[in-house]
């Protein structure tokens, strides 16, 4: 992967990030007013989200042309916060999202994102398809035939386009012929402004208005603790994906800091909390964006779209940006992973699977992942956890060697201990751990139990094999005995 140098990232890709910022701002528009009437605030309230933290991540972001703004994952974490205590106290917690995730980023955080398997990370992307898709339904099925008609329309442009032209992304060819249609000839159809009122105003600075008290941090923290967490897993691992889809590299803990940022002065701005969107940021990728005016773009122009273009972008036909949104989850769902449940390893298929339904089920990226990685873990655990103890004869007929085989951990520990429950008496036993690696206190205690036990019986026992590390961790845990803690 190659890095670009901060210029580059800014203006190595004018003309390709600016058409593919408008792109994303008219698709910013139906996203952010549908995720404000989830968290039960008004429209501006995620239009001010998207324009802001699309703007300033542009600027301190560690992912050039990722896209954050507004979410649905966010929304569903506000929703409870919103409902007892009022928009006030969203924007105070959305501010306290933001020194979470400034601090997470300076402790490095996105050092763990290596304990993601890649079939949590595929379950992701297929889990967020999903729901993208899933949230287009209303504004395509059971409304009327001239959806359907307009849906298709959009989808062979969006498909078709491309292979003869594309000196304009064909999404914003497909909004802008099809509204031209839907305008000119008058048909009744929903568009953007059946979701809600759009104020043709810039945001404002202001200071929530909540007492300044420990009664408020109670109120407030569960609720950005929350969003900090789903902010950051979606925002890097969204980053990981467009690493590997632009074949760029991306600075994870300065992306961190950057969503804290944004958070902390949308908070101040009258927008509710928000991080990236997988979604939009494929659009932005698809049509051309590589670099982070592309993301500046999408901020600005969603900003032009509502001052001065308002009138206009209320007219947007439903069903066109519905298709558009299609097409993303098409490119977005991994569809090899299909041959990937035939094929890989039967507790990564099953790790996968958990994600989505985790996620689909929940509307909850962070529970899915959560889900995916602990399982993994605890199946990995599982995998790792057979001994394998063998006996073998030494040149003497009363001397007894026991190779053991495998990890010696918490996991682990019982079975090494059982298999000597059953010692034929001899002069000398040794116990070879040449082939195994002691990990943990459980692993020494197991160690400890079975010296006693032998040592008990009048048996001369000697260990041998034990690694650097296994030794260190013996010499410094081990009760048996000095004297048995002899090793070749």
């Amino acid at each position: 992967m190659n890095t670009l140098s901060y210029k580059e990232q800014w203006f190595g890709n004018i003309r390709g990030d600016i058409l593919a910022g408008i792109v994303v701002a008219l698709a910013l528009i139906p996203e952010a007013i549908a995720f404000s009437i989830i968290a039960g605030v008004d429209p501006m309230v995620g239009l001010y989200a998207s324009f802001s933290i699309a703007v300033i991540i542009s600027f301190v972001g560690g992912r050039p042309a990722m896209i954050s703004a507004a979410t649905g994952a966010m929304a569903l974490a506000m929703v409870l916060l919103v409902r007892d205590h009022g928009l006030d106290y969203l924007l105070a917690a959305t501010i306290l999202t933001g020194v979470l995730q400034l601090i997470f980023g300076v402790l490095k955080i996105a050092r763990f994102m290596k304990f993601v398997p890649r079939a949590v990370m595929i379950g992701f992307v297929n889990s967020l398809a999903i729901l993208i898709f899933m949230a287009q339904v209303p504004f395509i099925f059971g409304v009327n035939a001239i959806t359907y008609v307009f849906v298709g329309i959009t989808l062979a442009i969006v498909y078709i386009l491309p292979r003869f032209f594309t000196a304009i992304p064909a999404p914003l060819i497909a909004i802008l012929v099809l509204t031209g249609i839907v305008m000119y000839s008058g048909i009744d159809m929903q568009n953007v402004g059946s979701l809600g009122t759009i104020s043709q105003t810039l945001p404002s600075f202001f200071i929530p208005n909540v007492p300044f008290n420990f009664e408020t941090l109670q109120i407030i923290f569960p609720t950005a603790l929350a969003l900090s967490i789903i902010g950051l897993l979606e925002s890097l691992l969204t980053a990981s994906i467009l690493d590997d889809a632009t074949e760029t590299d991306s600075d994870k803990n300065q992306e961190a800091r950057g969503q804290g940022i944004a958070n902390v002065i949308t908070g101040f701005f009258g927008g509710m909390a928000g991080c990236a969107m997988i979604g939009q940021s494929g659009i932005n990728v698809r049509s051309g964006g590589r670099g982070r005016l592309s993301t500046f773009t999408a901020g600005a122009f969603l900003m032009f779209l509502i001052i001065v273009l308002g009138n206009w972008v209320v007219q947007i036909p439903m069903p066109v940006l519905a298709g558009i949104m299609v097409m993303v989850c098409i490119g977005t769902f991994d569809w090899g992973s299909f041959k990937y449940l035939a094929t890989a390893p039967k507790a990564d298929a099953i790790v996968m699977l958990l994600t989505v339904v985790v996620v689909v089920y929940t509307h909850d990226l962070s529970k899915g992942v959560f889900a995916g990685v602990i399982l993994s873990a605890l199946l990995f655990a599982a995998k790792i956890s057979k001994v394998d103890v063998r006996k073998e004869g030494l040149e003497s007929n009363t001397s007894n060697r026991y190779t053991i085989h495998g990890q010696l951990f918490f996991a682990s520990s019982q079975d090494f201990v059982s298999a000597f429950d059953k010692v034929e008496a001899s002069e000398g036993i040794v116990l070879d751990f040449s082939d195994a690696t002691v990990w943990d206190d459980s692993g020494v205690g197991a160690i400890d139990r079975v010296m006693n036990k032998l040592q008990a019986q009048g048996q001369t026992v000697e260990i041998v094999g034990l690694n650097a590390s296994s030794q260190k961790l013996v010499d410094k845990l081990a009760t048996y005995g000095q004297a048995g803690k002899s090793t070749h």
